[in-house]
């Protein structure tokens, strides 16, 4: 029995690619994608094709140049998001831009655009999860679309403040980040790079999951952005784990005996807390600078990934 296959008995697989060769071979349950892995996966040979859908898609839509850029950027991705759901039973998630995480109205738009370029090609809403970036504007964005049954996957979560939010606020499924939290104090010196044992990545997914089970909140955790295959086996028993190839294969290649289910629900149940205000999220984010710091990086390079993928993009339109 290798390490996947016994991690699968406690856990939900979630493939981090937008590689369509990784997720045949490794079978998940579900997929994630970011605007960082659609560019990948843009400038691969093997989807020039999506390229192309995507560009004569624009052209035909026509409009003003900023118009068709945006739309061949989001059939871009909605195209490869259809792509990836025929080789998995579960959801695939596509991400908003990053440079409208500080807009409620906008992110709405954009997220009810993407579900539509879905729906026009046959794939139900109840099989997409639309990613946005765990800021307060885009938690209550994700409230809203929940109503129209659009659910949504809040990333780049680094603080319990913002997990905290993504319960309060009803939200189906939150990201919480493992590998860049553990950079981030490997880069402070705070850690060593060889550090044995549980980094505070996996302690911070360790401390929402009590949180969340003891407080009977529904939201789904999903484990993401790990470094190595020892943070993700501290996190078996988490509801859902999303891993990139690279990990994917470790874990296939690892033969176990059996594998040790970490996380679980616990013996008392308790009644949530007063819901966090606005200024209450925002002061207790502020707090933690680490969360601070790894949230505006990931928004800013996730927002870098989409402005080159739009050059692509510009040049055939």
């Amino acid at each position: 029995m290798n390490q996947l296959n016994e991690l699968k008995k406690f856990t939900v697989v979630v493939a981090d690619t937008g590689d369509i060769q990784s997720i045949r071979k490794y079978k998940p349950n579900d997929a994630t994608t970011n605007p960082s892995l659609i560019l990948q996966a843009a400038t691969s040979s093997l989807n020039q094709r999506f390229i192309d859908q995507a560009v004569a898609y624009a052209k035909k839509k026509g409009g003003l140049y900023e118009d068709r850029i945006a739309n061949a950027s989001d059939k871009l991705l909605v195209d490869i998001g259809i792509e990836i759901l025929k080789y998995i039973p579960g959801y695939i998630s596509s991400e908003v831009d990053a440079r409208l995480s500080f807009s409620k109205e906008k992110s709405i738009i954009k997220a009810k655009k993407l579900i539509n370029l879905y729906e026009e090609q046959g794939i139900s809403r109840n099989k997409v999860l639309i990613k946005l970036a765990a800021t307060w504007e885009c938690i209550k964005a994700a409230e809203e679309l929940k109503k129209e049954n659009i659910l949504c996957n809040l990333t780049l979560i680094f603080s319990f403040a913002q997990a905290r939010a993504c319960a309060e606020s009803k939200v189906f499924l939150i990201s919480p980040f493992v590998g860049r939290i553990y950079d981030w104090y490997v880069a402070k010196n705070l850690i060593s790079k060889d550090f044995v044992g549980k980094d505070p990545g996996v302690v911070s997914v360790c401390k929402i999951y009590d949180f969340f089970k003891k407080h009977n909140y529904k939201t789904i955790i999903m484990g993401a952005s790990f470094r190595n295959v020892q943070q993700i086996l501290y996190l078996s028993g988490c509801d859902r784990l999303t891993i990139a190839p690279v990990l994917l294969k470790e874990l296939e290649s690892n033969n176990t005996q059996k594998l040790k289910k970490q996380l679980g629900l616990p013996d008392v149940f308790l009644s949530p807390p007063k819901t966090l205000s606005e200024e209450e999220f925002r002061w207790e984010h502020n707090e933690d600078v680490m969360a601070v710091e790894k949230l505006s990086e990931g928004i800013r390079n996730f927002g870098k990934d989409q402005i080159c993928l739009e050059k692509i993009l510009s040049k055939k339109i």
